[in-house]
């Protein structure tokens, strides 16, 4: 008998073996290759009581491999007052499968789910966290909670995350015959396995031995490379409001129920809006007005107790409060339009700038978040009303170019929020420096940035201190000693807003010094600051989400006595991916640079990954371009 054998048979004898599928050494290899975490196994079992009730009951066992996915090692289970906790267990295992923990209940801690600016929230959550310095080592957690209300059901994303490798996971509904069990299936093979028996019907969705994905930089969404299934209700109920969410008309018609009557103003405030618009006659005009009436008098905190999670506070609340939530300030906003005589519209909307995919075609909740939006005759004005400083229609990259849901008496309606395209998003920067023959440069920077551009100089601008804002001044350029003497800034509001910015900036041997010779770059604050990683082996398409352009000029004073010796090239390059310029000319004692730089949005497959890296390497080597400077006899 071989050793190997040998070994195996005396584990699966040793009487410490109590959990022995658990043990790593019966992991297959090919689950190991590329992997941080293997999911040993999963089950979700969804009971749908009724169109109020439903239980899940969840397992999850993973083996952590390394440090990488060390937080598996903790869990956290979530209950507000819609739901409630059964069942909680957490076992631990080391690399043999020998159980060394099972949690007590006083190991469950539990705390309120505070997201850092809710004023208020009846979310909160219970959590364990195991330690082993010992690797693998094997995680079981096993819940089952009730939940009163049936406005979205968990989706089911067996392989979440790159190095996950997954053994076996599947997701279990179990319904009335007669209830519409809706799903949507995404890279997912076949079909469900769909038995009934007497008035129960259940649903089964496996998959098994799913190799680790590598992680890719601008990779799409992981939902688009692995397995996905939506689940949605048809119809349901929440605290007494009943809906169908059977099409997105229906779940628009449920939540408007829910801001439906809302929107009476104090008389005060209806007196305050004819004051101010009444001698108006354009309504965009109107809308913007009152949109600065809501920043400079209301500021945004979260409140998420009960219903309240997705019912607007009513708007004579914040009339008097002076506070809401994203809901309740939207829908505070469109009560001052009605009352000016201007219909508004109140948008669910996921916010953030990187969503996840929208999916048009099926219907459920797929909003973390509510603007408002005024249909005009020629365009809609957007409004972010959490905002005290944002400008009116902007909405940038928070909760631009995506789809959103427009509630009204009618239903739900999908529109697009605005695009941001390359004429919006610019940054133009003029340099007039001075090199003393130290190889010191002084500089004037002038720069004006429009639409995504200038979004970081309005957080510098509006949300930084002083102190903040020198302090990350000073170390955004890339230069190795530098300091931001002086720094304003001057903002145009608008559609597409634009923020000037002027700084003075002293730099310390920003050229290099040899003998009677100065190298200096030419591109002095506007390179790019890293190389692209070159992948042969890219397996998904690269996707470039903004498109900008930035235009730089630059006139560089040179110390007496110096003249050219060697200049760069003038640099043209023209791509699918973009397209980039830059040249440089010496005049008496007169540098004069020249960069546009123009990066295009889009998708590309992996057989184009090289030519995009190409096309990087060329700019990054171009931006890096000296000078050489000689000084005379």
């Amino acid at each position: 008998m071989k050793i190997a054998t040998l070994i195996i048979v005396s584990l699966l004898s040793s009487p410490f073996l109590q959990a022995q599928d658990y043990s790593s050494l019966f992991i297959p290899d090919s689950l190991r290759k590329g992997a941080d975490l293997i999911k040993r196994e999963e089950e979700y079992i969804l009971t749908i009581k009724s169109a109020a009730k439903f239980t899940i009951s969840e397992k999850h066992v993973y083996s952590i491999l390394n440090s990488a996915a060390a937080n598996y090692a903790s869990y956290q289970a979530y209950y507000d007052k819609f739901s409630s906790l059964n069942n909680l267990s957490g076992r631990l295992f080391d690399k043999w499968g020998k159980q060394l923990k099972h949690t007590k209940k006083g190991d469950w801690k539990d705390y309120s789910a505070y997201d850092g600016f809710s004023l208020l929230s009846d979310a909160r959550y219970k959590s364990n966290e195991f330690f082993s310095a010992d690797y693998p080592f094997t995680v079981e957690y096993e819940e089952e909670a009730d939940f009163n209300g049936t406005q979205g059901f968990p989706r089911w994303i067996p392989q979440s995350r790159p190095g996950m490798s997954v053994q076996s996971s599947r997701f279990t509904i179990i319904a009335p015959a007669n209830y519409k069990v809706r799903f949507k299936q995404l890279n997912f093979p076949g079909e469900p396995l769909i038995t009934q028996k007497g008035d129960v019907k259940t649903y089964v969705w496996e998959v098994k031995n799913l190799v680790a994905k590598k992680y890719e930089p601008s990779a799409p969404p992981f939902t688009e490379l692995t397995p996905v299934v939506l689940f949605a209700p048809s119809t349901f109920e929440v605290q007494g409001f009943a809906g169908d969410m059977s099409t997105w008309e229906g779940y628009g018609k449920f939540m408007y129920q829910l801001i439906k009557d809302r929107d009476v103003l104090p008389a005060e405030v209806k007196n305050k809006v004819h004051e101010l618009t009444d001698g108006l006659k354009d309504d965009r005009e109107k809308s913007l007005v009152l949109y600065d009436y809501l920043q400079k008098n209301t500021r945004y905190i979260s409140i998420q107790l009960g219903i309240g999670g997705w019912q607007p506070f009513e708007a004579a609340y914040v009339a008097e409060k002076k506070y809401g939530d994203c809901k309740a300030l939207s829908n505070y906003m469109i009560a001052l339009l009605k009352e000016a005589g201007i219909k508004g519209n109140y948008i669910e909307i996921y916010g953030g700038s990187t969503p996840p995919p929208f999916v048009s075609d099926f219907s459920f909740s797929q909003a973390n978040h509510v603007i408002a939006c005024v249909p005009l005759a020629k365009d809609t004005l957007w409004l972010e009303c959490t905002s005290q400083t944002a400008s009116g229609g902007y909405l940038g990259s928070f909760t631009g170019n995506r789809k959103a849901l427009l509630i009204d008496e009618k239903g739900g309606q999908l529109v697009n929020t605005p695009l941001y395209t390359i004429k919006d998003n610019l940054q133009q920067r003029v340099v007039q420096a001075t090199l003393d023959s130290e190889g010191n440069l002084m500089a004037d920077i002038h720069s004006r940035y429009t639409g995504l551009q200038q979004e970081l100089a309005h957080s510098l601008m509006h949300d930084a201190s002083k102190k903040e804002r020198e302090e990350y001044l000073n170390r955004m350029i890339n230069l190795p000693t530098y300091q931001v003497v002086k720094n304003s800034y001057e903002e145009e509001k608008g559609r597409v807003p634009s923020i000037k910015e002027t700084l003075q900036v002293s730099v310390t041997n920003y050229a290099t010094v040899t003998g009677k010779r100065l190298f200096i770059a030419a591109n002095i604050f506007g390179s790019a600051s890293t190389k692209m990683p070159a992948d042969t082996a890219r397996k998904y398409d690269y996707l470039v989400k903004n498109a900008y352009r930035e235009m730089d000029s630059a006139t560089i004073k040179i110390p007496p006595s110096y003249s050219a010796e060697s200049l760069p090239k003038d640099v043209l390059l023209n791509s699918k991916f973009g397209k980039y310029t830059s040249s440089v000319k010496v005049d008496a004692d007169k540098i004069t640079y020249y960069r546009i730089m123009e990066q295009y949005s889009g998708r590309y497959p992996p057989t184009e990954y090289s030519d995009l890296v190409k096309f990087h390497d060329q700019v990054y080597k171009a931006d890096r371009s000296k000078i050489v400077l000689v000084k005379g006899e």
